[in-house]
């Protein structure tokens, strides 16, 4: 968001309303987990680890109140948790086997794939893929490409086809989907959107 404020802002309008995961799973703990255990959200401390700085700004935003209170109190980088691990003296090897703490359930395949590159924008397409048409995608895994010319950028489309009735003005609608990996690359290929020199449904970063 903060990048898109700095260097992209006619384009706010069309970023994703939804949270990052992060902000998802601190907003959940302080509302609706907290509902369902009869916890008051001041109570409830919420600490996320994450490989990026960034996401420690994210989790100071104003907006990033859902309860009333901070949605994700600390957040951590994965090199600071390595550090404190170490300081510890902790030895994985030696730790006995445990089960995780599984507080909403399990998650769907597509979750499975929310933490990789590209990942938030196949889950997305999935979704999108079976509503209109109320089948499974027809792939395995989303065909991703490089574009040339934007090294670190990488294109997909395919075609809706045999949509349901009340989504039958999408029949024959070729989708057009990028990922950029970095903001170095989400910059060269938002430029080349504004440009007009490329056009795309949907981008993640």
């Amino acid at each position: 968001v903060k990048f898109f404020e700095q260097t992209f802002p006619e384009s706010l309008k069309h970023l994703s309303s939804c949270k990052s995961p992060q902000q998802m799973f601190g907003a959940l703990a302080k509302t609706y987990y907290a509902q369902k255990k009869g916890l008051s959200p001041e109570n409830i401390v919420t600490v996320s680890i994450m490989p990026c700085t960034a996401k420690k700004f994210e989790a100071d935003r104003p907006e990033m109140r859902s309860s009333g209170f901070k949605d994700v109190d600390y957040v951590l980088t994965t090199r600071e948790l390595a550090i404190m691990i170490t300081q510890a003296g902790i030895d994985f090897t030696s730790l006995p086997n445990d089960h995780y703490d599984s507080i909403m359930g399990k998650a769907t395949g597509a979750g499975v794939i929310f933490g990789a590159t590209g990942g938030v924008l196949e889950a997305t397409l999935r979704t999108v893929y079976e509503k209109v048409t109320g089948r499974e995608v027809p792939f395995n895994n989303l065909e991703v490409t490089p574009v040339r010319g934007l090294d670190g950028i990488k294109e997909a489309s395919f075609t809706l086809e045999k949509t349901l009735p009340e989504y039958g003005f999408l029949e024959g609608f070729e989708l057009k989907v990028a990922v950029a990996h970095g903001l170095a690359n989400a910059k060269k290929v938002l430029q080349a959107v504004r440009d007009k020199k490329v056009e795309y449904h949907l981008i993640e970063i």
